[in-house]
């Protein structure tokens, strides 16, 4: 199961496993963003290529008007597929996993 939840501190945290199926969700929530937004990966298990072109048309759209995604807790696991899609080079990453 897949969620997103847009917090008080603005901002919106992922939790799940983020696939084919549940892309229209993460494209709905990425829609809604219209600046600069802090993604908290920390619940996210998993995401496909699905998410990951959701996320990357989102930072496409913010980007002629200087916003950006900024992605934060990124597991290991995931910040491995981030770095071989060569996210790193599009986005600001930060992750707390050591190394």
């Amino acid at each position: 199961m897949f969620h997103v939840s847009k917090e008080k501190d603005g901002r919106v945290y992922l939790s799940g496993v983020c696939d084919s199926s549940s892309a229209d969700t993460l494209r709905e929530a990425m829609d809604a963003i219209g600046g600069s937004c802090t993604i908290d990966f920390g619940g996210l298990e998993y995401i496909s290529s699905a998410g990951l072109g959701i996320l990357l048309a989102t930072q496409k759209r913010l980007a002629p008007a200087g916003e950006s995604l900024k992605l934060v807790n990124l597991g290991e696991t995931i910040r491995e597929i981030f770095l071989l899609a060569r996210f790193d080079a599009i986005f600001e990453m930060e992750d707390s996993s050591p190394g």
